[in-house]
């Protein structure tokens, strides 16, 4: 948005980011601050004009990074010390996870917190020696003001930069201690799957659901594991967990009630009250953990919360093409009536709109949906499920039917009404690793439901992804042959020109093969292969028995990052782990699991203690410590009884299992031990069920298949 126009209406400021591809570095590009891109043109000026560094990261979706610009970068006056004192420089952290990681942990280790906008003060040659997040325009809530941080930052370089520099260089020196060290070698076995189960049940919030106190995230990756165990041991407690969990979320404020998806996590620890901003991975991730929920249980409740979250995705952040946008703000666009974004607003219903979009049926809506005069949200009301329509339907004299009837239609008019209301901004730039994390959820989905549409949209983005963010190395022939390399992000039609990182192969793989599951075209899981040699090839490193994040190609920054826990988004070493050990099976390839079982061995000690930052890992560690099932159906996938056959390994949960499938009368394109002799029996869709590549006699009825797998007793 333009603030500071000159008198004919043109912008009276215009800096680097307009030539940005992010949407949140163009949203900089009218301020006052003399905004540069991180590269060597900016840390040129520093050395040459003898300053500092601000270093301001953020994201699109970020309410404070808003806030800050607002009421700090939008200033001229503060804007005018920025640019005397310092050299300035922007970053989008999505596009730029390395910056980002470094200099948060920088940050935490000189504040004890951390958090965006992140603000960091650095010598020329990128040495960091100050920094906070969020600073306001004045003293207030315990904190500094901005311009007094400015110019105490810029006298202590002036008058005492020796000892900065030797404090930076120091701190640099133990972030790069930590992330260069290798890590204990270990094996995971049942016992570490035990001592994480148990540290999990002890943060258990037995009220609400989830994981320990305000704000509380959704985890989706730690309920994943969750789900394994349980299934794996029987623990009907850990069920309850699982389910409590899973409802709580899809009934609370946090969950779009009308719209479907999930924003980003709750305020407080009942659900209610939400971050409003929604992003594409937080929807990828847990409508896949309700797709497995409703395979294990089920419940038709969790299908229609998947349904529900994935056609949000279809409507609303899907580019043409295929691939997917990152993010919805949690702030509404300005209004004539508003001066800045009003967070949440789009979302949030009075008890009068209610009476005035739905007439009679407000009533027992309000009831369902905690709607009341006086609000739950700043004199608002979040919709979330108060009472069960059940409930409501005793005290109404009204059947469940008629009160199902009711919400739908209700639901209709006040989607209808919402949708006239200023929406949300939208980040609209692809991300290699998120779609990677849609690909799976609509492939996953597309399987367990029957979902031809799910198949087509997660078919769209892979191809997409392949298409639009490759590139062929120009350095002359790498270690895998002239394997295309990734690039991290698009926008408007345009690559951009980060190369990817270990998160976007490791995900785009992970996805490619549920890809694989969904369509059983050889394409994906070659090319998933393909992405998982190029990790070992470019991102493996043994002196720490691991991956880093950046490929031994990628620009040299202070440190080189090496991420090793699961955060909002699955790291980058515990996807590729998992992927490592699923190749594995499929290709008779030791080194893959070889590398899997190093990186999850050294991770031991963090799964036991720390079990929710690690649920990833604790996911793969399930599927290491199983005696997975290899699956080979022999059959046309547009047969009925080879229809029949999928039913029964997609429509009940069984992870721990890899599928091929072979077309009879075909050579197999793929090159495994697995396809090898496999021929139909007397022309009916054919299952071979193996374990450790020794294989059971071959069944063709639906009802055999589902003893060989455990599904039912034998016999």
């Amino acid at each position: 948005m333009i603030t500071h126009t000159n008198p004919d209406g043109t912008p009276k400021y215009t800096n680097s980011l307009i030539h940005a591809t992010s949407p949140y570095l163009r949203q900089h590009a009218y301020n006052p601050v003399d905004w540069y891109f991180w590269g060597d043109e900016a840390f040129q000026q520093a050395k040459d004009s003898n300053r500092p560094i601000l270093l301001s990261i953020g994201y699109h979706a970020c309410h404070w990074c808003h806030v800050m610009e607002a009421e700090s970068f939008e200033d001229e006056a503060i804007a005018q010390l920025m640019n005397e004192q310092f050299i300035n420089i922007k970053v989008d952290r999505e596009e730029r996870p390395d910056i980002d990681g470094i200099y948060m942990t920088a940050i935490q280790a000189m504040t004890g917190g951390g958090g965006w906008p992140m603000t960091v003060f650095m010598t020329p040659d990128g040495m960091p020696f100050y920094g906070g997040t969020y600073f306001p325009p004045e003293d207030r809530y315990g904190m500094p003001s901005f311009r007094r941080v400015l110019l105490s930052v810029a006298e202590a370089y002036r008058e005492r930069r020796s000892e900065l520099q030797r404090a930076g260089s120091e701190l640099v020196e133990r972030i790069r201690d930590a992330t260069s060290t290798r890590l204990a070698d270990g094996q995971v076995s049942i016992a570490t799957l035990d001592e994480a189960y148990a540290s999990m049940h002890g943060q258990f919030d037995q009220t609400y659901g989830g994981f320990g106190r305000a704000p509380k995230f959704p985890q989706p990756m730690a309920l994943e594991f969750l789900l394994r165990y349980t299934t794996r041991t029987g623990h009907a407690l850990g069920a309850e967990m699982l389910t409590q969990t899973l409802r709580a979320m899809a009934e609370g404020g946090m969950y779009d009630q009308l719209g479907g998806g999930f924003h980003r996590y709750s305020v407080d620890e009942q659900w209610l009250v939400p971050h409003f901003e929604k992003m594409l991975y937080d929807n990828a991730l847990l409508a896949r953990t309700y797709v497995e929920a409703f395979q294990a249980t089920g419940d038709s409740f969790f299908r229609r919360v998947a349904e529900e979250t994935l056609d949000y995705l279809l409507r609303e952040m899907r580019h043409p093409q295929g691939g997917f946008f990152s993010t919805q703000d949690a702030d509404s666009l300005p209004t004539a009536d508003s001066a800045h974004a009003e967070e949440g607003i789009f979302f949030v219903w009075t008890i009068n709109e209610l009476r005035g979009l739905l007439g009679p049926d407000s009533m027992a809506f309000a009831q369902i949906y905690d709607v009341t005069e006086r609000g739950n949200f700043e004199g608002k009301n979040i919709l979330h499920i108060n009472r069960q329509p059940a409930e409501v339907a005793r005290v109404l004299g009204m059947s469940v039917d008629q009160i199902e009837a009711l919400i739908a239609r209700s639901k209709q008019k006040l989607f209808a009404a919402r949708a006239r209301r200023p929406t949300p901004a939208l980040d609209d730039k692809i991300l290699v690793s998120w779609n990677g994390m849609a690909i799976r959820a609509f492939a996953s989905a597309a399987r367990a439901f029957g979902r031809d549409d799910y198949c087509a949209a997660a078919r769209a983005c892979a191809t997409f992804l392949l298409a639009e963010l490759r590139q062929t190395t120009s350095e002359g022939p790498d270690p895998i042959g002239n394997a295309p390399l990734l690039l991290r992000s698009w926008r408007d039609g345009q690559a951009g020109t980060t190369p990817a990182f270990l998160e976007d192969y490791a995900l785009l793989a992970d996805g490619l093969l549920a890809l694989y599951e969904a369509t059983f075209e050889d394409r994906w899981l070659l090319e998933a292969r393909t992405l998982a040699d190029t990790i070992l090839a470019r991102f493996w490193d043994a002196t720490i028995n691991g991956f880093y994040d950046t490929a031994d190609t990628h620009e040299v920054l202070i440190v080189r990052p090496r991420d090793t826990g699961d955060n909002a988004t699955p790291c980058g070493n515990s996807v590729a782990a998992d992927v490592l050990l699923r190749l594995a099976l499929i290709f008779d390839q030791p080194v893959y699991r070889e590398r899997a079982e190093q990186v999850l061995g050294s991770m031991v000690p963090f799964m036991e203690r720390y079990p929710t930052g690690f649920g990833r890992y604790l996911c793969a560690a399930e599927f290491a410590r199983s005696t997975p099932y290899e699956v080979v159906l022999v059959g046309n996938p547009e047969s009925v009884d080879t229809q029949a056959m999928l039913m029964v390994l997609f429509q009940t949960f069984l992870p721990n299992k890899v599928v091929l499938l072979q077309r009879p009368d075909v050579e197999p394109a793929l090159q495994t031990p697995l396809l090898d002799g496999r021929t139909q029996i007397n022309g009916q869709a054919t299952a071979y069920v193996c374990r450790n590549y020794v294989c059971r006699l071959p069944v063709t009825d639906p009802t055999a298949l589902q003893a060989e797998l455990g599904l039912i007793p034998s016999g």
